[in-house]
């Protein structure tokens, strides 16, 4: 891209109008015509210089049009680019930009780092929209997850779930976000926890959103820990897996995709319990995910107010039904994303 035509996209795009796609709201009564007061929840960010400019009066950050993408997105000065020329629908005259110093830098900085500079997910905010709306998570839920300190606010309205070890270290994360799927760029999947850290009902899904649907449609059952493995089974997953299961009493609750690959996990699942001594249940969702039944069981609430929540009879598999291929397994040292890492749902 010239500088002829970024030029062109400052003058097109407004600070107010980027503002405004991420859940800022004008302060009517303390803006005027020509500074305006923007507000998302704690957040407040004041537009100057007929929109070409903007600064943070609870901090020191100021800038552009360009400057103000990246903040919000945490991207590089060519995302914000792209994001600014997808505001103005304006074609890109060359191939997107490759990954700046600057990002660069970024995807070497500790993954504990990079998840801590983003905020958490508030009401009104395109990612808290994204979990209420499109993945019908209650506000219960998102406000736990808040507080356990798993999720974070990821460009473009996605979400950044947290993988941890047994040591509570932060390890990478999952991605997830309209159209999106991923994992952190130098990021090692383990697990990712939501619930009671020390309970001993361990429900494995393959995705934080399935973990925290299932948490929604138990309503955050009390002793269970919801576990995703991020969609792959990494030596780091198994041998967190095993130092949950040998613990006294502990159930392994496979709760797995109702399909030829979820049942592929139920079986591994079912082999660890069995080495590790604990005892095991497969809780098969009745439609393809966990998230798809909670998306079910909200649209009947909606449409007829009555319908009764609860999960469907947990019961053991009998045997011989379970005939599953291998999983797809994360390979040691190709267990996480990369800077391009990633794929389109």
């Amino acid at each position: 891209m010239t500088r002829e035509e970024i030029e062109d996209l400052r003058k097109k795009v407004s600070c107010a109008r980027v503002l405004e796609t991420v859940g800022f709201a004008i302060d009517q009564k303390e803006s005027t015509r020509r500074v305006l007061k923007f507000r998302r929840g704690p957040e407040i960010i004041i537009v100057t210089h007929e929109g070409n400019g903007w600064f943070d009066p609870l901090g020191e950050d100021k800038g552009d049009v360009f400057s103000l993408v990246a903040r919000l997105d945490g991207g590089s000065f060519g995302d914000a680019i792209s994001r600014i020329a997808e505001l103005a629908s304006f074609p890109l005259s060359g191939p997107r930009l490759a990954l700046s110093t600057r990002a660069r830098r970024l995807y070497r900085a500790p993954v504990a780092q990079r998840f801590k500079i983003r905020r958490h997910p508030q009401p009104g905010s395109p990612t808290w929209r994204y979990l209420s709306e499109a993945r019908r998570l209650s506000a219960t839920v998102l406000r736990q997850a808040a507080q356990e300190d798993v999720l974070r606010e990821g460009p473009h309205g996605s979400m950044w779930a947290a993988h941890t070890d047994e040591a509570a270290v932060l390890c990478g994360w999952e991605e997830r976000g309209p159209g999106w799927r991923g994992f952190a760029a130098g990021g090692t999947k383990v697990l990712f926890r939501f619930g009671q850290r020390d309970g001993l009902r361990l429900c494995v899904t393959e995705s934080a959103i399935d973990a925290m649907s299932l948490a929604a449609i138990e309503g955050v059952r009390e002793g269970t820990l919801y576990l995703s493995t991020g969609g792959g089974w990494s030596p780091n997953t198994d041998a967190a897996l095993r130092t949950l299961a040998r613990r006294s009493d502990a159930q392994l609750i496979a709760a797995t995709d109702a399909n030829p690959q979820g049942e592929a996990y139920a079986y591994r699942l079912r082999e660890l319990a069995e080495e590790a001594g604990c005892n095991w249940l497969r809780l098969r969702p009745p439609a393809d995910d966990w998230n798809e039944v909670l998306k079910q069981r909200e649209d009947q609430t909606r449409g007829r107010g009555t319908e009764k929540r609860g999960v469907p009879h947990s019961r053991r598999s009998r045997q011989g039904k379970l005939r599953p291929a291998a999983p797809a397994l994360d390979p040691a040292g190709r267990d996480g994303g990369g800077p391009d890492g990633g794929m389109k749902d």
